[in-house]
């Protein structure tokens, strides 16, 4: 345990003191606990911790790497489409303006749960603009809600990358993560985003921002209902081989045909051809076109593919040198739930190097040994609590924070007040929800 203190330390002055690209950080991380390792037990060899890292990285990229690929794709052609804005006119049409915070929310659900949190803000900020000049409300009162939902769908919901990591990980079902998502979700990010917002808005002032949308005079937007049944699309499919798998209708026909969908490379894949329909051939859109949006959309995140990677590598050299066996001993001892225990990993992961991505992994990585050494305890419920704590105090080593920032137009002070305080929030009721709902399986099994 020692030795994987002294590696995290390592990783932590690697990323913010250093300024090192990560993936190098987390590569030299390894390979600084596999040589404790070696000199202090013997236990293993360099060429095996290397080996390690190595299948760690492909396991875990092959794994999870296509559903990255195609969530964002799946992203990228909502965004060019147009589509948000038609989604938010519609919801005010059909809820009035004095429903406005609930159109946003509705929004970010929609937007967020396909979307990266990155693209859905860039999507929607201007039509949060729009608003908030029309009405007169304050900027906080609306954008926060919209950070909130955004983040957490980000960190919750399939096919966003940390969801998907933890659940390959844990062996969790992801129609499952995906119900416990929203009915944990939803209320975890009300308690960040409108309630605080009423609080934050009497203590913080800021400007409504000066920003103009940018869409194509004569581009073709598509419909409401296209639109919306587009992006729930492969929520859908998703939850079909959940469905099946309740039913205990594996061996029937649909059942067989249920299952296939429902996995989630194929539910993905068969969204993004829908889209690339639905959103692109339908208005407009050449094959040239589509094809540059999804050359786009994968380039942007080719840094992002190689931290999942590392972030696996470095979990499988933890449990290669032993340490997922401590940790199970300490948890064990200490008399910690396991959903704590693995918020805490996470969270400290985050708040130390201020990557979400590794923090889910790495945390992932560690506790999925002890979850299976523990078969109470849900694998979905954990999902979502190690995803909680990887949003857990966004400061100002993470890329996020000075997104939010610059978008907005805040200072770093009013950031620490506004987005760090709503990242916090969420950990905690997030992890607060998570053994809630634990509590309440435990009472009706």
């Amino acid at each position: 345990m020692l030795y994987a203190l002294l590696a995290i330390a390592v990783l932590v002055l690697l990323v913010t003191w250093l300024k090192l690209n990560p993936f190098i950080a987390l590569l030299i991380s390894s390979l600084t606990l596999g040589a404790m390792v070696v000199a202090g037990t013997g236990a293993l060899t360099m060429a095996e911790v290397l080996k390690a890292f190595q299948t760690g990285f492909g396991n875990t990229l092959a794994s999870t790497g296509s559903i990255i690929v195609l969530g964002v794709v799946f992203g990228k052609l909502l965004a060019e489409s147009g589509g948000a804005g038609v989604l938010a006119k519609q919801f005010i049409r059909t809820l009035g303006p004095s429903r406005i915070g609930l159109c946003i929310i509705l929004l970010a659900l929609c937007v967020g749960m396909t979307t990266w949190f990155a693209v859905g803000l860039l999507l929607i900020l201007p039509i949060v603009i729009t608003l908030a000049k029309e009405t007169g409300q304050p900027f906080l009162r609306l954008v926060l809600p919209l950070l909130s939902f955004l983040s957490v769908m980000h960190g919750l919901m399939p096919p966003h990358p940390g969801p998907v990591i933890a659940i390959d990980a844990l062996h969790a079902d992801m129609g499952k993560v995906i119900l416990w998502a929203l009915v944990l979700g939803i209320p975890v990010a009300a308690i960040a985003g409108p309630f605080f917002a009423k609080l934050a808005v009497k203590r913080v002032d800021v400007a409504t921002p000066e920003f103009v949308p940018s869409v194509s005079a004569g581009q073709t937007l598509p419909t409401f209902g296209i639109t919306l049944f587009t992006v729930l699309l492969p929520v859908i499919l998703l939850l079909t081989g959940t469905l099946v798998e309740l039913l205990q209708a594996k061996e029937a026909l649909w059942g067989k045909v249920g299952t296939f969908v429902g996995h989630p490379v194929v539910a993905l894949l068969l969204s993004v051809l829908f889209a690339m329909w639905a959103f692109g051939k339908r208005c407009g859109r050449s094959a040239g076109e589509l094809l540059k949006f999804s050359e786009q959309s994968v380039s942007g995140i080719g840094m992002t593919l190689i931290l999942v990677g590392a972030g696996g590598g470095f979990a499988l050299v933890m449990r290669t040198a032993g340490v997922d066996k401590q940790l199970a001993e300490i948890a064990a001892s200490a008399g910690l739930p396991l959903l704590v225990y693995g918020w805490l990993v996470s969270a400290f992961i985050r708040v130390a190097t201020g990557s979400a991505t590794v923090a889910i992994t790495v945390a992932s990585g560690f506790i999925a040994p002890v979850l299976a050494a523990h078969p109470g305890t849900s694998p979905e419920l954990m999902v979502i609590s190690i995803g909680c704590g990887s949003l857990f105090l966004s400061h100002l080593n993470d890329s996020g924070f000075w997104m939010v920032k610059e978008c907005l137009g805040l200072s770093v002070g009013q950031t620490l007040r506004t987005w760090t305080i709503t990242e916090t929030l969420i950990g905690f009721s997030g992890l607060g929800m998570a053994l809630l709902a634990e509590q309440i399986l435990k009472l009706i099994g």
